[in-house]
């Protein structure tokens, strides 16, 4: 690839187009992935909703026939001429009552008995077997029973449909058809018929004397299916389809159905799937789903029908055609697909003019960061945009800003350190040979100055000055013992220690020096710190020197509170460290003099209260423990000396002693 191909490639203004056509991609997939799942449960949930409506006028549809039964019946039970023809036993005149009560709502089988026996009357043809003659009608049983009506979903096996009338055993004969998906039954014929019935009692003195009943056989009776499609669906139709359908079940087989099979016939005889058969009639609870009905897929809904007796025997299913729904959707998606398509051809466009208004500031951007990158911090940015760009610029200049802010900064620190380095080698290179020159002789005027002072023949001027002698010249000695503990930087001698019994401990030494100063010394632990290696005599003589300084700037009547505690490494953010805090609130420390606290022979006690020395030891035993000494202070409110002991370092240590 030649550079000029690689440039284009690679230039700002095709990344730009590149990134807008991306987005465009990213956002239009989204949105067509999240658009079409909420279409889908949003025709889902529709067609779920409506299909359970649907269930409902089915189930009042079916219940409104039950209840018509009942209503023709109890009217006709009331009658009294019907009562007196009982009464009298004419048969032929209640033979025309019963066949004018069954054409008025077209029943299927009625009839009156007497005294819960077989039939006085009822239509149809009689059954030429006596045996048929003598079995006993549920509905007939049940009122009997109950004392009271009774309506709703009868079960007759062939035995009783030939009892009633010998013409309903072909009607309710129904051929089993194998269905994909339905449950093993071994049956090859249905003989039994399902029908909704009602039994009506007929009283005599207040005495039941009789049943009135009557009903409908639904094996291939379609008037409530067909019923059902008319009311609820209104015949609606979609590409030559019915929009929805109706079946009625006994058990598991449609008896009863307006779903079409690939002949074009009713679909009698066929069977519903295993797993909507167990959860209506096994389980009792409604189904509402998508489903494959026969030859076409319906968002469907089953519930289960209760007989009489409250059991489960079939099962009212609704269904409307999810084809229709399918090709809304598909029309709704196509809809999205061109709305994201004319949007990234929109961005590519947008992208192109964009990237041209861009590509300017952005080529001076780089070529400012490829100055900066060779080190110089104040390149030439040129005008500052008043575009977004622009805010970019000016970022970029702040940032560039609190670089050369922080560089200086960080160069002012080192040279702070590498002078502080110097100084403290030079001082402690000083302070050990002339430590080592004055000490021998100090102890020599020391001891002569003491030995003067034991001969009784001086007199007390002589001897007043030999004391201050001797005063100044154990001030001259204590001077040397700092400057030979500042020069010497011991080893350290570690060991594990328990430091809030170690600080305990450094404040038992100090307690009467408190209360002589009219001080309050308060130590504060917190539970819980670990046993960790330090050297217990210097880090103790820290300790003891910083709780003494407080003292030094507190007031009688003032406070100094020392509390332990786990902090966060200032060298490493990540690592714990044990923190030993000192606080007074005594008269604080100037501003300027913070910077000064650690150098040597640094103090603002007066002439002979102090060499200066303390804290520049006490550092420098911190810092070579790995940790650092923080100061914070307020002039007349007070000062807080913060010793860190990282854990890195203690676990280091531990380590080291444990391999000895």
């Amino acid at each position: 690839m030649d550079e000029s191909k690689r440039g284009l490639f690679y230039s700002t203004r095709s990344r730009l187009i590149v990134s807008f056509l991306s987005i465009s991609l990213l956002v239009g997939l989204i949105s067509l992935i999240v658009g079409i799942k909420l279409l889908y449960k949003t025709v889902l949930n529709e067609a779920t909703t409506r299909i359970t409506l649907d269930l409902n006028a089915a189930r009042e549809i079916y219940h409104s026939n039950i209840n018509t039964i009942h209503n023709v019946l109890l009217t006709a039970s009331l009658d009294g001429e019907l009562q007196l023809l009982i009464e009298t036993k004419q048969i032929d005149k209640i033979a025309q009552k019963l066949e004018n009560i069954s054409d008025q709502i077209g029943l299927d089988f009625a009839g009156i008995a007497l005294n819960s026996e077989k039939p006085l009357f009822h239509i149809g043809k009689l059954s030429t077997d006596e045996n048929d003659n003598k079995l006993q009608n549920p509905i007939i049983t049940s009122v009997f029973k109950n004392g009271s009506s009774v309506s709703g979903t009868v079960i007759f096996t062939k035995e009783f449909l030939m009892a009633e009338n010998p013409e309903l055993v072909e009607r309710a004969r129904i051929e089993i058809i194998s269905t994909p998906m339905a449950a093993p039954r071994m049956e090859k014929v249905e003989t039994s018929g399902m029908t909704i019935a009602s039994g009506i009692p007929l009283y005599n003195n207040g005495e039941i004397e009789g049943v009135l009943y009557g009903g409908i056989l639904l094996n291939k009776n379609n008037a409530i299916v067909d019923r059902v499609r008319e009311t609820v669906f209104q015949e609606e139709t979609y590409k030559g389809k019915s929009i929805g359908t109706a079946t009625i079940f006994f058990k598991d087989l449609r008896i009863s159905t307006n779903v079409i099979n690939s002949e074009g016939e009713r679909a009698i005889g066929t069977r519903v799937s295993k797993e909507v058969r167990d959860r209506v009639l096994i389980e009792g609870k409604r189904w509402t789903d998508r489903a494959f009905v026969v030859n076409d897929w319906y968002i469907t809904a089953y519930e289960p029908i209760i007989d009489i007796f409250g059991e489960r025997v079939g099962a009212l299913y609704v269904g409307v055609l999810e084809e229709k729904y399918i090709d809304l959707r598909r029309n709704i998606i196509s809809v999205f697909i061109f709305i994201t398509i004319t949007g990234i051809i929109v961005a590519i466009g947008l992208g192109y003019l964009m990237a041209n208004k861009i590509t300017q500031p952005v080529r001076q951007l780089i070529r400012v960061s490829n100055e900066v990158s060779n080190g110089n911090l104040e390149p030439e940015f040129g005008p500052i945009l008043k575009s977004e760009t622009g805010v970019l610029q000016k970022t970029f200049a702040e940032m560039l800003s609190s670089l050369r802010e922080r560089d200086n900064l960080q160069r002012a620190e080192s040279e702070r350190k590498l002078i502080l380095s110097e100084k403290q080698s030079s001082i402690g290179r000083l302070a050990a040979g002339v430590a080592h020159e004055i000490n021998n002789p100090l102890t020599g005027v020391l001891t002569f100055t003491h030995l003067l002072l034991r001969r009784k023949d001086i007199s007390n001027e002589v001897r007043s000055d030999l004391e201050t002698i001797a005063h100044q010249t154990d001030r001259v000695r204590k001077i040397v013992k700092g400057l030979l503990d500042f020069s010497r930087q011991t080893k350290l001698d570690s060991e594990p220690t328990d430091i809030n019994r170690l600080v305990e401990s450094t404040i038992t030494l100090v307690k009467n020096e408190a209360l002589i100063k009219g001080i309050n010394l308060e130590f504060k632990p917190t539970e819980g710190i670990p046993v960790h290696i330090v050297d217990r005599n210097q880090l103790q003589s820290v300790i003891l020197n910083i709780i003494i300084n407080a003292f030094d700037a507190t007031k009688p009547g003032g406070k100094v509170i020392v509390t332990t505690g786990m902090g966060i490494s200032t060298n490493k953010a990540e690592l714990k460290s044990i923190e030993i805090v000192i606080s007074d609130n005594g008269c604080g420390i100037p501003t300027d003099n913070l910077d000064k606290l650690f150098d040597p022979f640094f103090t603002t006690k007066e002439t002979g209260n102090g060499t200066g020395l303390g804290l520049a030891v006490s550092f420098g035993i911190i810092e070579r423990h790995g940790g650092n000494i923080r100061v914070q202070s307020e002039v007349g409110k007070g000062s807080t000396f913060t010793i860190c002991l990282p854990m890195e370092h203690f676990d280091e240590k531990t380590k080291n002693t444990r391999r000895r």
